[in-house]
């Protein structure tokens, strides 16, 4: 009997006391769900923190329609200052070689009239078809001028527009580049323009100089077929 007892007694304190264990069980149950948000927050946390540092924030410029402008302007003039600066170095080098060959010809013709009576008539053919030859190719030459300063021309009227529409969509940067491009441009073209007409007028001095010399070589030839006449008829 007494050892019943003392298990039904520990059955009724056991039952009792249930409800005082599983109550005292919540708060725990509360906090453990407490420190685990806590903890989920802060693993969150350092997750977005440390793709703030892996991936640094740039701030973008806004893509309106004044921005998009200004970078198309932009890329106009870097295309227009690059086709100048090709049709001025291609320019230049025509003129160049113009003034070259030209210097090529006076030289040839100057030769030839030192030696206008000294020659043979094969010799006198054979300088006759390099100079021919020689004035072929100063007009190919010139041809070729006259192409690159047309296509010249062109870029330096597409770099004015480039420059006037850069200016009034607000690149102004961009404006002031291709201007002073086109200005670098138009004085190289000026110097080499000055070489060009030096050219030019030594070739009508040399081809005035030619004419003369003939005439007065045919003159000589005229004068001593009549001489001998003369004395003939004296005789």
């Amino acid at each position: 009997m007494a050892a019943l007892r003392k298990v039904t007694t520990c059955f009724r304190l056991l039952r009792s006391s249930a409800p005082v264990l599983f109550n005292s069980r919540k708060p725990a149950v509360r906090k453990a769900v407490k420190w685990t948000n806590i903890l989920y927050t802060g693993i969150a946390s350092v997750a977005v923190g440390g793709g703030l540092c892996a991936v640094p924030f740039k701030q973008v410029e806004s893509l309106s329609h004044d921005s998009l402008i200004r970078r198309a302007a932009s890329l106009v003039t870097d295309s227009s200052s690059t086709f100048l600066s090709q049709t001025t170095l291609a320019l230049i080098d025509a003129i160049t070689e113009y003034s070259k060959a030209v210097h090529t010809l006076i030289a040839l013709q100057k030769r030839y009239l030192q030696s206008l009576g000294n020659l043979t008539s094969a010799e006198e053919d054979t300088i006759w078809q390099v100079i021919i030859s020689q004035r072929s190719e100063v007009s190919d030459r010139q041809d070729e001028c006259r192409r690159f300063e047309s296509a010249w021309v062109s870029a330096v009227k597409l770099c004015e527009t480039a420059a006037l529409a850069a200016y009034t969509s607000g690149a102004e940067h961009a404006s002031i580049t291709v201007s002073t491009n086109m200005q670098l441009a138009q004085s190289q073209v000026a110097e080499a323009r000055k070489l060009s007409v030096d050219t030019d007028k030594k070739l009508v001095e040399t081809k005035v100089m030619e004419v003369e010399r003939v005439i007065q070589y045919v003159s000589s030839l005229h004068n001593d077929e009549e001489v001998p006449e003369a004395y003939l008829r004296e005789d």
